[in-house]
């Protein structure tokens, strides 16, 4: 009996498409439109629920109840900005709801309410039954695609999805990965290779560097953002057109959910136009309020209103850079990936960047991703053709992990860009006299102070044997998988006490402007971070010497001499209590005269116990 294959899905912002390795080949499913890739919308009407091209067929007639970029809300939180910002241009409602978001709409004369998991669901589900008509059997089995920089939860929102639709998620595996996939079977890569993808879709954007070498895919750095693609590019003009018509006719159109939606359409529209030519024109019949309105962009204007988001690409192309320590002359090929890298000015900035080097478009922009899954998903199926066997995927992970130790500052256990499935242990120790509990606090980000960095979870590691401090260890160890999702377990190696967190919860995740926001301030507040962590150090550095100098004063030291030293050390730990933010300086000073006050005193005590000997 032959096995049912498995299939890859590229669930995009504003496209979703699939594939199926069969017959030693990639084919990539077209829907029931004879479309091969569909668009990610969901509709609700009085009397049935639509998806994907009769979804958005139908858009501006039922803009309220038409959901669309799902995906820019999965894993959020419903107070971040860019939620907040995106709810201004969608014509659907957004409701908080325990801190998340939920989208409301009316179905079948009645309100309700679905959390954005459960609309990706829906698209994973109509992409599950393009595949299963066109095989003629079921399919169970599949990999999915998120962009490279998802957080852990946005990636378990993507398996949960899956899981709602039916699928069995063998894998979740990063855009930009799949893309070089494609690339490389496409090409039939030899030697090494290093090759930049820049995927920049409808609505996510990243840049990852690969080395692919005998058929072994190691990615070595990523960045990007999942906020930045063409529903951006579209919204300024948008904008850009709200404030003509105010201008021309004195009214505010925002106010009609139907009127702006139509506008959107059309300017979607003219942003592909302008990729192949200099100007479009907008012809729109009473847009508002019986209003017919027509005008023109050019594609000067276009950029004009996108330079800020266009230029923001390159950043995220030298950060990559960067993190791989590769220069730009030793990348072999750039590989455009995503709708949105058809815009020409995005292309002549990046060939600009790389000195007028050509740009590979030798793969589909559209099908790649889900091309590279599908090669995925055969290979995790147990595929053995010729064409895929051999081939291996090493991803890393987007940031930094690890857990808080004394003084606030972050103990980075697992190191951002590291290649994942990775296991890491660390060797801690009780940080005070006798000790039975340990509170472990697990960071994600690249700050050295635990407090400018996102806590991901905690939990308590209990039954440690009462000791001083610094004599109990316990080793923490990380694990991600090779979805990148995180465990984190810790085992005081005395008791065998082990307790574990799998990081699920929700509470204060990471929007990705913070991510961005923390990788972006790593670099502005480094000299402030690296001054801060020596003031903590020479703190913590003090504050030991104390503990051992109390400790030898009681073990080793005649009355009179551990009168003399209490008094000094009770006098700097007084100092240390009214100066909390003494600066480095101040503290090391303060260690080296105690440890001259100290010596003295030492001295002192062997030149009488010298003398008695006598």
């Amino acid at each position: 009996m032959t096995k049912t294959p498995a299939i890859g899905i590229d669930l995009g912002t504003t496209y979703s498409c699939v594939g199926v390795f069969q017959h030693g080949k990639v084919e990539i499913i077209a829907n029931e439109q004879g479309n091969r890739v569909t668009p990610s919308y969901v509709a609700f009407t009085d009397t049935e629920r639509l998806i994907g091209d009769a979804a958005k067929s139908q858009v501006a007639m039922n803009p309220t109840n038409t959901v669309f970029d799902a995906k820019r809300l999965i894993g959020r939180r419903f107070d971040d900005l860019t939620v907040q910002t995106d709810m201004k241009h969608w014509p659907f409602t957004v409701v908080n709801c325990g801190g998340k978001p939920k989208i409301q709409v009316k179905y079948k004369d009645k309100r309700k309410k679905f959390f954005p998991e459960e609309i990706s669901s829906m698209m994973l589900t109509k992409m599950k039954e393009i595949a299963e008509a066109h095989l003629g059997k079921t399919v169970t089995n599949a990999v999915i695609t998120v962009p490279a920089y998802f957080n852990d939860l946005q990636l378990r929102a993507t398996k949960d999805a899956g899981t709602i639709a039916g699928l069995n998620v063998f894998r979740v595996i990063s855009e930009p990965t799949a893309a070089a996939i494609a690339y490389g079977l496409h090409k039939k890569v030899e030697g090494e290779q290093k090759v930049l993808i820049f995927d920049l879709g409808g609505g996510t954007f990243d840049v990852s560097i690969l080395i692919i070498k005998n058929g072994i895919f190691e990615v070595k750095s990523t960045a990007g953002d999942t906020h930045l693609g063409g529903e951006d590019f579209d919204n300024r003009m948008v904008d850009h057109f709200v404030e003509e018509f105010k201008r021309k006719h004195k009214k505010d159109l925002t106010s009609n959910k139907r009127a702006l939606r139509r506008l959107k359409t059309a300017c979607e529209r003219a942003k592909r136009t302008l990729s192949s030519s200099t100007h479009a024109s907008i012809e729109i019949n009473s847009l508002f309020e019986s209003i017919d309105f027509c005008s023109t962009i050019t594609r000067a204007r276009f950029q004009e209103l996108c330079a800020d988001l266009f230029l923001s690409t390159l950043d995220t192309v030298e950060k990559s850079l960067r993190d791989a320590k590769l220069d730009k002359s030793q990348i072999n090929e750039i590989v455009l990936v995503g709708g949105a890298t058809r815009i020409p000015k995005i292309q002549k900035l990046l060939q600009d960047f790389f000195n007028g080097k050509e740009l590979n478009k030798s793969i589909n922009l559209d099908e790649a991703v889900a091309y590279g899954a599908a090669v995925q998903a055969a290979i995790l199926n147990g595929d053995q053709s010729k064409n895929v066997k051999g081939l291996s995927l090493l991803d890393v992970a987007p940031l930094s992990l690890g857990i808080d130790t004394k003084g606030g500052i972050m103990s980075t256990i697992i190191e951002r860009n590291t290649a994942i499935p990775t296991k890491r242990t660390k060797r801690s120790y009780t940080v005070g006299d006798d000790q039975s509990r340990v509170p472990i606090r697990v960071y994600e980000g690249e700050r050295p102070m635990t407090i400018d960095n996102n806590l991901l979870g905690e939990f308590t590691l209990a039954g440690i044997p009462p000791a001083p401090r610094g004599v109990e260890k316990f080793d923490v160890t990380f694990d991600i998988d090779a979805n990148g999702i995180l465990n984190v377990s810790a085992i005081n190696p005395s008791t065998g006490r082990q307790s574990e967190i799998t990081i699920t919860n929700n509470v204060g995740r990471l929007s990705q402007n913070d991510i961005n926001r923390m990788i972006n301030e790593a670099k502005f507040y480094k000299q402030e971070d690296d001054k801060k962590r020596e003031r903590i150090a020479a703190k913590n550095s003090l504050k030991d010497y104390l503990y051992k100098l109390k400790k030898e004063a009681f073990e080793s030291m005649i009355p009179k001499h551990r009168k003399k030293i209490m008094k000094k050390i009770n006098k700097v730990c007084k100092w240390l209590d009214a100066n909390a933010l003494a600066e480095k300086d101040e503290l090391d000073c303060k260690l080296k005269v105690l440890e001259d006050e100290y010596n003295l005193i030492i001295n002192n005590q062997e030149s009488e116990q010298s003398l008695m000997n006598q």
